[in-house]
């Protein structure tokens, strides 16, 4: 789902890697959908998609010449993102970080690290808007085989918060707690008047 909010990071990703690879990373608040457009773009390129480096792989050069797509990335200890970073440089390498905050706000140790982490481009993803939370809203929905009542996804919009977490939790609980009744907005209004549970999905 693009809109203002991910369009950068969308088009960014659509046009890359180039013939010159290297590294790009997605920033931006958690429930953003960063996680989501990375999964999405190691899909597209056939890169290797890590969530845990130290648990996922014992040997760093298997991904020498191949697009990598690391999520979380500011969780990763030095030395791995030095050579996921040198990696990228290699024909056919790219690394994609997913990260809540900027490289270059990183603490690294290694003063090359540092360099390295200084000059990687950077593209913002906010948090969801309007059009991106209606859209993701709509997806959850269809995915449960839910037809919300029409006014349900303007109503959910201005009230939860925004990231793609909430959306995913509150469309779970209408569906658990609809029973044989539809999924209106008459629920959810129910739903945000209970305490405490239901209220938290809620602004």
């Amino acid at each position: 789902m693009v809109g203002p909010s991910n369009r950068a990071a969308a088009e960014a990703l659509a046009a890359w890697p180039d013939a010159l690879g290297g590294v790009l990373a997605l920033v931006g608040p958690e429930g953003a959908g960063k996680s989501h457009l990375a999964a999405d773009w190691a899909e597209r390129t056939g890169a290797v998609l890590l969530t845990d480096v130290a648990a996922e792989l014992t040997d760093l050069s298997e991904l020498e010449g191949r697009p990598v797509a690391l999520d979380g990335a500011e969780g990763a200890d030095d030395e791995t993102l030095f050579h996921l970073i040198n990696l990228a440089q290699a024909e056919g390498g790219a690394l994609l970080l997913t990260a809540r905050t900027p490289p270059s706000a990183w603490e690294t140790r290694l003063p090359d690290l540092r360099s390295r982490l200084n000059a990687i481009r950077v593209v913002q993803v906010r948090e969801p808007d309007d059009e991106v939370l209606k859209g993701v809203l709509q997806r959850l929905f269809a995915d449960r085989a839910i037809t919300p009542s029409p006014d349900l996804i303007e109503y959910l919009v201005r009230r939860i918060e925004r990231s793609v977490p909430a959306a995913r939790r509150v469309v779970a609980e209408l569906d658990d707690n609809a029973g044989t009744r539809p999924i209106t907005r008459a629920l959810a209004r129910e739903l945000l008047e209970r305490e405490p549970a239901s209220g938290e999905l809620f602004e």
